[in-house]
């Protein structure tokens, strides 16, 4: 069966579109969790009328597709099931228009984050979202996610910069949702209902996205303390002062000596807990700020304030917070990478809520994230291997969910459900929500091939 569905494919395609021996596919099983399944083939369409002619052809064979950016995700969202035909679309990667009196970008698919921060910034504009990925991570799988970054504090995430979307339905129709105006209301917002559906409705072939002006000045500082908790006041008192930083990071011990070890930033071993945040606008706006904010934290406990006093230093500091998760492993081999988040005046509840649901289950959870807008990342670090240990984590897992929700939480900021909070989804959003969104995908993808499994309903062979 495979072999046929290789030559079809390559028919349809050309066959240097079409992945078929193991080894190959294999790089195509899994993604930023523990999570894994070997997909039955991997396609690279090369434009949007490959997309829509292969998703045509799967919807009348109803063979299930897997869309797959660069495989960065955190909740399993990429991770092929019921042997499905992973959809790679990091070959749709041209930024099409980068429009500076409109103040938009026009982007396929497949085009790096990063590299669309560079474009942009060439042309002194601005484009906030900056997950944590960002140097791999492509625009279509952070739409999908609706992806955050630590500027979402300011900022916003990426939904508050989809002005439009190309998207291939599921029967192979494309469709174009919203525009190139920032005001538009006519009809329902599918924008809005394909960001962040996981590609679970259709597959994102490109996007309009919103630009701002490049901000004139940035200034990094860091501020370390000895108590996690006067850390976590101090976030709520700076923001309450009315400072809104475009980032406010926060890092734990256990981050902290990881992330030294696996590369050298000078941050301080002996401390609790640090912030790290960046405050950008206007030259004068910003100097006085960064004052403000090195009083404020040094009222609530810190023992130091560095601030970065080059492009190269700020750069060094922020390159140590994304390293974050690659140094986790050094701990254990496995790093369950959780995003529960609260309202930000709950944030130094839900750090002792953590740090409470560590001791009780015997468990090395680090934690970090952008605390300021209330978004931790507790990552629980276990070896898979490890029956016992793994339970523990489950427990763990399940207790950390519940304590968002009682702070008045949410399951996920920006990792999205994919499947591991699947089985939690129903907590948060209630029977009639859990059938409200199950129509709603009967409605967009009535024989289930997109990306099934992910967000709601099970598949037979989700046995990883």
């Amino acid at each position: 069966m495979r072999d046929v569905l290789v030559k079809d494919l390559a028919r349809l395609l050309g066959a240097d579109r079409v992945i078929s021996q193991v080894e190959d596919r294999l790089c195509y099983s899994y993604d930023g969790t523990y999570k894994t399944g070997i997909p039955r083939l991997v396609v690279k369409p090369g434009n949007t009328e490959q997309v829509a002619a292969l998703v045509e052809f799967a919807y009348q064979r109803e063979i299930p597709l897997v869309p797959r950016g660069a495989g960065t995700g955190l909740s399993g969202g990429s991770v092929p099931l019921a042997d499905g035909v992973v959809v790679s679309l990091t070959a749709l990667n041209r930024v099409v228009e980068l429009d500076r009196v409109d103040m938009l970008a026009v982007v396929e698919a497949g085009v790096v984050t990063g590299s669309l921060h560079k474009a942009a910034e060439a042309v002194r504009l601005f484009y906030p979202p900056d997950p944590a990925s960002s140097a791999v991570s492509t625009i279509g799988g952070n739409v999908a996610e609706c992806a955050g970054g630590p500027r979402g504090l300011k900022y916003g995430v990426t939904r508050d910069y989809v002005l439009g979307l190309e998207v291939v339905l599921p029967d192979g129709r494309v469709i174009n949702t919203g525009g190139r105006t920032i005001k538009n209301v006519t009809g329902y917002d599918l924008t809005r209902l394909i960001t962040g559906s996981e590609g679970t409705l259709g597959i994102i072939t490109r996007a309009v996205l919103r630009l701002l002006p490049l901000p004139e000045h940035k200034q990094t500082i860091l501020a370390d303390f000895l108590d996690l908790n006067a850390a976590a006041t101090a976030i709520t008192a700076i923001l309450a002062e009315g400072i809104v930083p475009a980032a406010l990071e926060i890092m734990d011990d256990v981050t902290i000596r990881c992330v030294e070890k696996h590369r050298s930033a000078g941050l301080p071993l002996d401390a609790a807990a640090i912030l790290l945040m960046d405050l950008d606008g206007p030259r004068e706006t910003v100097g006085q700020q960064l004052n403000r904010v090195g009083e404020i934290c040094r009222r609530h406990g810190a023992r130091n304030i560095r601030v970065a006093h080059s492009t190269g230093e700020s750069a060094e500091l922020w390159q140590a917070r994304r390293a974050v998760s690659p140094a986790l492993v050094q701990v254990k081999p496995t790093k369950i990478s959780e995003d529960a988040t609260v309202p930000r005046s709950q944030v130094p509840a839900m750090i002792r809520r953590l740090k409470e649901i560590a001791a009780r289950h015997n468990l090395d959870i680090a934690i970090f994230g952008h605390a300021g807008d209330g978004n931790l990342h507790p990552n629980i670090l276990v070896d898979r291997r490890n029956p016992a240990e793994m339970a523990r984590a489950e427990n763990a897992i399940a207790e950390i969910f519940e304590a968002a929700l009682a702070l008045g939480g949410t399951l996920s900021g920006e990792h999205g459900i994919g499947l591991l909070k699947r089985p939690y989804l129903k907590q948060e959003v209630g029977s009639a929500g859990m059938e409200y969104m199950t129509r709603l995908k009967q409605a967009f993808d009535p024989k289930g091939i997109m990306n099934p499994g992910k967000i709601l309903g099970r598949c037979a062979s989700d046995q990883n």
